[in-house]
């Protein structure tokens, strides 16, 4: 186990927790969160290796196991240190850092990497479309190359959809058709694609809740450089299956406390409103926590596997329990609250950039809850992976994998 005490270069001696928390004090000692602008201090903590431990020394890390992080993130909570709002940033923290590391070469590395975990750049996705949800090798925006000086740029032309965070973002993560006369895996390739330039509007999409977090994303004539690339040409594929599991872990593999997460609203009502209990909701409680803490405790040790490479086809596991935990405790809440489970706090239209499942009325949670089987791979979808690609059954047949994407039908 290596690390680097300072950013500028990696020691080859062991660092333990104990090393991690003298090295956030060595740091707090020389960076006053107190009086340190908010930004400069969030540079200078990843600049000496200490965002995200497992990160590259030289790009925010030591090349240390995930494990450790809560380590350093605690010194620095006690400390009154600001943290960099993750909920602000999740696409960009749980999908285009591990991306970009894994894919991206040294350049982008150093260009993206320490404004994405600092926050001031957000990233969206453009993957899905109106033509292509489940189907997404299916997907027919355009990218068409143009020669130029440092290899040129290229041409996007089409339409995203489902797109969260997009009217905040600055970078999105771009999955385009570069050649339609291969089959369709074969004919992507993949982009970080300027928000803000010309050529890319962005739109609302109002959701059963009210509000707006998740858009439609135009592009047209948009202008992307090759030197956004992420990976080779006709790529995209590959790239695009690292990030997918990463966002499948990302919503379904994030570490809370027993009776944290959905359940704990649903607990706390139970235990201070015992006039709403029944037999029958009883034995559904009983089953919910059981679930829950199941639940919890199988993704803390999908997290500890994590330590030793890329996440796996085990991450659509994780999501898949979430979404149904989710929708069954949400459900369970309403029938608790009786006439009050039937109310609906706010329906003002907002362009939220984060989800707060805390925050608002049983209603919210149960509205937004419908949506954690769709998101991030839809459930009918992750089955398919589960049976396939960790139980080992026969796969589906197909007939539109060897066929060039413009000869499908569509």
């Amino acid at each position: 186990m290596t690390g680097t005490g300072d950013g500028a270069g990696v020691t080859t001696e062991p660092v333990s927790a104990d090393g991690l928390r003298q090295q956030v004090r060595d740091f707090l000692a020389g960076h006053d969160p107190a009086s340190l602008p908010r930004l400069d201090f969030l540079r200078a903590r990843f600049d000496a290796g200490l965002a995200a431990v497992h990160y590259p020394p030289g790009l925010g890390g030591q090349g240390l196991p995930r494990t450790l992080q809560p380590v350093v993130d605690t010194e620095f909570a006690v400390a009154g240190a600001p943290t960099n709002q993750p909920e602000r940033n999740p696409i960009g923290l749980g999908m285009a850092a591990p991306t970009i590391l894994a894919f991206g070469n040294e350049e982008q590395k150093a260009r993206w990497m320490r404004s994405l975990w600092t926050g001031e750049e957000i990233w969206c996705q453009l993957f899905s479309e109106p033509g292509a949800g489940s189907d997404l090798a299916g997907l027919a925006t355009r990218a068409v190359h143009q020669d130029g000086p440092d290899g040129g740029h290229w041409v996007v032309d089409g339409q995203k959809v489902w797109t969260s965070v997009a009217h905040h973002a600055q970078w999105g993560l771009l999955l385009a058709r570069s050649d339609p006369d291969v089959p369709k895996h074969a004919g992507l390739t993949y982009f970080g694609c300027d928000m803000t330039g010309p050529g890319v509007e962005v739109r609302p999409l109002r959701q059963l809740t009210g509000e707006a977090e998740f858009n439609e994303v135009f592009l047209t004539g948009a202008v992307v450089r090759d030197v956004d690339r992420i990976g080779a040409v006709g790529a995209g594929w590959r790239v695009a299956q690292g990030t997918l599991m990463n966002e499948r872990v990302s919503i379904g593999g994030t570490p809370v406390p027993r009776e944290g997460g959905m359940i704990g609203p649903a607990v706390r009502t139970w235990r201070e409103r015992p006039e709403l209990r029944t037999p029958g909701l009883h034995d559904r409680m009983l089953r919910l926590w059981a679930d829950a803490e199941v639940a919890r405790l199988a993704a803390a040790r999908f997290r500890q596997s994590l330590a030793t490479g890329q996440p796996g086809p085990e991450g659509s596991a994780a999501k898949l329990v979430f979404a149904r935990l989710n929708q069954e405790i949400t459900e369970f809440e309403v029938e608790l609250a009786r006439a009050d489970g039937l109310r609906y706090d706010d329906w003002t239209m907002r362009r939220s950039g984060e989800v707060d499942f805390y925050g608002r009325d049983v209603g919210y949670r149960y509205l937004r809850s419908r949506g954690n089987s769709i998101e991030g791979g839809t459930s009918e979808i992750l089955r398919n992976i589960i049976a396939e690609r960790v139980l080992g059954l026969p796969t589906e047949p197909r007939t539109d994998t060897t066929v060039p994407w413009k000869d499908l039908p569509r």
